[in-house]
């Protein structure tokens, strides 16, 4: 039986990482309207008109700061009618996910553009180039592209799988694969379920996305074809992530982190093959990061540990375990070569660094003001007066952006009330 954090992860929301118990609480499905996230306590309304701008931004809410290395929150953008599941940014632009179906565009902190899907809360964003994917509770991948004329200008030029790639597959009894869950069969190059995580390979030009169908797919930016789809889990997959040299690691409900070798057919597909299995626990995978150098894998479970690996050839040598969430860890980034940040259900966000010498993990600080759990985490340019942007959205609608140092803050900073929107103080905390 799952413990008591990986039950309460389960219910926060559709979107958050699913567990091996969801199937006990309310069906998975590939439709909004039928989502178990009607059931959730978090869903406060079901309808969300896409007006001009719900959006509104709180002045900065930090106090002048003498001391540039201290962490900080710089601002809160709070929104009215919806929850944030994704974000991505792009240089000076951020992109904002949520169950309104709306993608947020914003720059500097300051609204700038938008486009809406039609259907399928935003689990997921990824950039490339001058295209935005987004993943969606409706089971598909989405293409946009910002207008040559206009940069505030959106409109979406695709879907995965491509229309005519579909049909014809949809013809060819041979393209079909069973469905257990749903009695049925269905062409293999589509996802049936929930689209929960994207991951970029930019130097292979591939996308990869995971499904709580149990498969994860592997799509060429250049014309959005898929080149493969892999049975990978006997449960939900949660995250996919992308190392170097061809790695590949999914983490699912099951309990599994996976690692997968890409490698290349003559025709130009792909076939990704098995390594090892990292992790058989009952604890579901909720996340999973690659350090920027590409040696550590840091993998988030349900129980509120956040474990790391160091890259060994082609397997992963444990390195250790970083705990400090009561609840369970829902998102994790990296930045930098040394920084790795996990965001929980617990509302928190806590940071540390991976030390040169010996790999050792030093807490930083705890960064606390959201007042439900933290659902994703984003990592922006150097912050002014050193370290690292950082962007946090969460259930409570809410997203907030920090300054996050390299080094440990030398004293605790305080945030007014009026910043936080629930009337309680934020603080990020030396710990």
């Amino acid at each position: 039986m799952r413990d008591q954090s990986n039950k309460l992860y389960s219910l926060l929301c559709s979107s958050t990482p699913r567990s091996a118990s969801d199937e006990e609480m309310s069906p998975r499905t590939s439709t909004d309207t039928s989502s178990p996230y009607n059931t959730s306590p978090w869903n406060p309304a079901l309808s969300s008109p896409f007006v001009k701008s719900p959006w509104q931004q709180s002045p900065a809410a930090v106090a002048p700061m003498a001391e540039h290395r201290c962490a900080g929150l710089l601002g809160s953008l709070v929104r009215q009618n919806g929850h944030l599941y994704s974000l991505a940014t792009d240089g000076d632009l951020l992109y904002t996910g949520s169950d309104s179906r709306n993608i947020r565009v914003w720059k500097d902190r300051a609204e700038f553009s938008g486009f809406k899907s039609g259907s399928g809360l935003v689990k997921a964003i990824v950039l490339s180039g001058e295209k935005i994917f987004t993943g969606h509770q409706d089971g598909k991948i989405r293409v946009w592209s910002v207008s040559h004329k206009d940069p505030a200008q959106y409109k979406r030029v695709g879907t995965l799988p491509r229309l005519r790639d579909f049909l014809k597959s949809s013809i060819n009894p041979c393209e079909y694969v069973e469905v257990r869950r749903h009695r049925r069969n269905a062409v293999w190059l589509r996802h049936f379920d929930a689209v929960s995580c994207l991951s970029l390979d930019s130097e292979a030009g591939l996308l990869y996305s995971g499904s709580w169908d149990k498969t994860f797919k592997v799509w060429r930016v250049s014309d959005s074809r898929c080149l493969e789809s892999v049975t990978a889990h006997e449960d939900a997959i949660n995250s996919v992530a992308v190392g170097l040299d061809g790695l590949v690691l999914t983490g699912s409900a099951d309990g599994a982190v996976k690692v997968w070798r890409r490698e290349w057919n003559a025709n130009g597909t792909t076939r990704h093959a098995l390594v090892r299995v990292q992790v058989q626990r009952e604890s579901a995978v909720t996340a999973l990061a690659v350090s920027e150098d590409g040696g550590v894998v840091y993998c988030g479970t349900s129980d509120g540990l956040v474990s790391h690996w160091e890259v060994k050839g082609r397997g992963l040598a444990h390195g250790g375990v970083l705990r400090g969430h009561k609840l369970a860890v829902l998102c994790l980034a990296t930045a930098g070569r040394s920084l790795i940040i996990s965001g929980s259900a617990d509302s928190t966000i806590r940071v540390w660094r991976r030390e040169a010498a010996g790999g050792a993990h030093v807490k930083l600080s705890v960064l606390t003001g959201h007042a439900g759990p933290v659902k994703c985490l984003a990592v922006g340019g150097d912050a002014a007066g050193g370290g690292w942007l950082l962007y946090s959205g969460s259930l409570d609608k809410s997203v907030k952006v920090w300054r996050v140092p390299e080094k440990e803050p030398s004293r605790v900073t305080r945030v007014p009330e009026h910043a936080r929107g629930d009337g309680g103080v934020t603080e990020v905390r030396r710990v």
